[in-house]
């Protein structure tokens, strides 16, 4: 075989060879949260419960009974209240990353992170398909509750959007997972600089709870509050997919947003490439 066909395979099959370590990250991490379907299932299940508390109390809010439907604060009506309370769910349940920080923190002070550097695989990299594989268990364990919980709250709706508004809310989806879990990779990195990090993770998902809509839309927020969390990434975590949903936005709007939220994806990517390259320099500097 001439030089000239070896360079032009090798791109190709160096590229097949990386597809086939990420389909056997995927492959091991699905079978390894299959390992405990039992505890897995149950905890996912309870995780629904939270949802008739909700819908009692944004009943008490609103004093259902004579003028409830015609009553609304911000906007909101409470069949408003409950379709977004549920679609946040939906949000919440892509973009969620328990225990990536903390377990990246952990990894970089015990010096078990040390295996990522010996084998050709990328730390970043398992951890994200790790989490896709914790996704894809997670919501074919969830599709049955999610869709009886939905359909019997189906009046609550206001119906459903247009294609492109629907194409919008699963696009943007996807983009949350990739945010949550490029927001909380970039602090378990910082584990590098600070051995500790729980007080940092604390302060991060109580901001997070709050400002990405998931306690209360952002519409009932001060409007020099609101001024400021429509430019950070949290919106996108929550709020924005369950507000797409809800048909409050123009189709211009729906393109703005998806802008935005995309540089908030690729900005936060290059600081966690950033991030994590530099913290690798500086503990194999340190001998560990």
């Amino acid at each position: 075989m001439s030089t000239a066909s070896l360079a032009s395979t090798s791109p190709r099959s160096e590229f097949a060879a990386r597809l086939r370590v990420h389909w056997v990250i995927l492959r091991t991490c699905i079978e390894e949260r299959l390992v405990y379907r039992g505890d897995f299932m149950l905890g996912t299940l309870l995780r629904f419960l939270p949802i008739v508390t909700q819908i009692f109390l944004w009943g008490a809010i609103f004093g259902v009974g004579t003028d409830a439907v015609r009553k609304e604060i911000q906007g909101f009506s409470y069949g408003d209240m409950v379709a977004y309370y549920l679609l946040t769910m939906v949000a919440r349940a892509f973009s969620s990353m328990p225990g990536l920080a903390s377990g990246i923190a952990r990894e970089v002070r015990d010096g078990t992170m040390k295996k990522y550097l010996t084998q050709p695989v990328d730390m970043l990299g398992y951890l994200f398909w790790h989490r896709v594989a914790h996704k894809l268990v997670y919501y074919a364990v969830a599709i049955f509750p999610f869709t009886l919980v939905f359909w019997l709250c189906r009046s609550y709706f206001p119906g459903w959007p247009d294609a492109f508004t629907i194409g919008v809310f699963i696009v943007s989806l996807a983009m949350s997972f990739l945010i949550g879990f490029l927001l909380e990779s970039l602090i378990g990195l910082i584990a590098f600089w600070f051995m500790e990090v729980n007080s940092l993770l604390f302060i991060y998902m109580m901001f997070n709870y709050f400002l990405s809509g998931h306690m209360l839309p952002l519409d009932m927020f001060p409007s020099w509050l609101l001024a400021i969390v429509k430019f950070l990434p949290f919106k996108y975590l929550a709020y924005f997919p369950a507000t797409v949903m809800l048909g409050r936005y123009s189709h211009a709007e729906l393109v703005n947003e998806l802008i935005v939220q995309s540089a908030w994806v690729l900005g936060l990517f290059a600081l966690n490439r950033l991030a994590y390259n530099r913290g690798v320099n500086r503990y194999a500097a340190h001998g560990g």
